[in-house]
C-alpha cells in the first residue's frame, strides 16, 4: 500500500471531526511558529483532509463560541488565533502527547478535597470534570486522587475556576506499620485502565505499518503534514483518558509505552517536511517563523524528549 493509499484509507475509516482536527493543527503545527492564521491559509491546510471551506468556517465559528479561537477582520479577510484559554488547554493537553511516560514515583498521593455539601459554587462540577481530565480519579464524593504532584496545574485550574479558597490540596502516603495491600494496590482500581489500554492498542494497530513505509519512502511536504497531523490527532485521542500513572503502577507490557515510542519515531520522520509544508502555506502570516522551511523550530525539536531530526 502506498503512502497516499494509507492516508486515504485512514481518513475513510476514522473520519476525524473537522473541529477537533483544526485544534490539532493549531496545537501541533501552528503554535510553535505563528500566533494565528488567515482563513484562506487554514482552508488550504485543511483541504487535503477532505475538510471543505464551509466546514472550516463552521468549525471556526464553533471554536470561537467555545473560547478556543479569537477572530479579527482586516478588510474582507478573517484572521484566527488561539485565545489565552485555548493556549492553556492545548498546553495541558499536549503535555500528555509529547512528554515521556512517568517512570519513578515517590510513593505519595495528591488529594483534592471539596466539601460534600454546603458549597453551591457553580464551578464545582467543572472542577471535577477538569480534574478527571487531568487524570485524577474520584475516590469518594468530594475527594479526587492522583499519584503525581501536579501542583502547577492545580494552582492554575483552581485560580481559573475561582475555587482556590474552596478546595484543600494534600499530599499523603501509606502509614507505616499497617499490613494489607497498601494504597497502591487499592487505588489502582479507581482507574479504568482496560479502556485506556484498548485505545493505545488501536493506535498501534493503525500506525505501526506506516513506520516501515516511511523508513523507505521520500515524503512530499504535504504528505508529511498529513501524516503528522493524523498521527498527533490520533495519539491525542488515545491519551485523552490516560491518567498518566507511574510505570510501577501499570500492568506488565503496558501498551501506552509502545504507543508513545511509535508516535515519537513517526514524528521524527515527518517533522521537518511537515514544517516546510506549513511554511509554504502560511509563510506570509505575521510573525510566522519563515525559517521553519529550513529548520525545525526549537519548540518542535524539544518534543518527545528531543526529536533531533536529521
Amino acid at each position: 500500500m502506498s503512502i497516499n493509499a494509507w492516508i486515504e484509507r485512514y481518513l475513510a475509516e476514522e473520519v476525524p471531526k473537522s473541529k477537533s482536527l483544526i485544534v490539532t493543527v493549531f496545537g501541533d503545527a501552528l503554535l510553535p511558529t505563528t500566533p494565528g492564521i488567515w482563513l484562506g491559509e487554514l482552508i488550504a491546510l485543511m483541504a487535503p483532509f477532505g475538510v471543505s471551506e464551509r466546514l472550516v468556517r463552521t468549525s471556526c465559528f464553533r471554536l470561537i463560541d467555545e473560547d478556543w479561537l479569537a477572530a479579527r477582520r482586516d478588510g474582507r479577510r478573517s484572521h484566527y488565533s488561539l485565545t489565552n484559554a485555548g493556549k492553556r488547554r492545548i498546553e495541558r493537553a499536549y503535555q500528555r502527547v509529547y512528554m515521556p511516560p512517568l517512570l519513578d514515583w515517590d510513593g505519595q498521593w495528591t488529594l483534592v478535597i471539596t466539601p460534600r455539601s454546603g458549597d453551591t459554587h457553580p464551578n464545582r462540577g467543572q472542577l471535577k470534570r477538569e480534574l478527571e481530565w487531568e487524570g485524577f480519579a474520584l475516590l469518594t464524593p468530594g475527594v479526587l486522587i492522583h499519584p503525581v504532584e501536579k501542583a502547577e496545574a492545580l494552582r492554575q485550574l483552581l485560580d481559573e475556576l475561582g475555587l482556590r479558597e474552596r478546595a484543600a490540596v494534600l499530599r499523603a502516603r501509606d502509614l507505616e506499620g499497617f499490613g494489607g495491600p497498601g494504597a497502591e494496590a487499592l487505588m489502582i482500581q479507581c482507574w479504568n485502565l482496560d479502556e485506556v489500554s484498548a485505545r493505545y492498542r488501536s493506535f498501534i494497530e493503525h500506525f505501526q505499518p506506516l513506520l516501515a513505509k516511511l523508513g523507505k519512502a521520500v515524503l512530499t511536504p504535504e504528505q508529511a503534514f498529513l501524516i503528522q497531523t493524523l498521527l498527533i490527532h490520533s495519539f491525542r485521542r488515545a491519551t485523552l483518558h490516560d491518567p498518566r500513572l507511574p510505570a510501577v503502577m501499570l500492568p506488565t507490557a503496558w501498551p501506552g509505552t509502545a504507543a508513545y515510542e511509535l508516535c515519537k519515531a513517526l514524528y521524527v520522520l515527518t517533522a521537518r517536511d511537515a514544517q516546510a509544508h506549513v511554511a509554504s502555506i502560511c509563510g506570509d502570516s505575521e510573525s510566522f517563523v519563515a525559517a521553519g522551511a529550513s529548520r525545525v523550530p526549537e519548540q518542535v525539536n524539544s518534543r518527545f524528549g528531543g526529536i533531533s531530526p536529521a
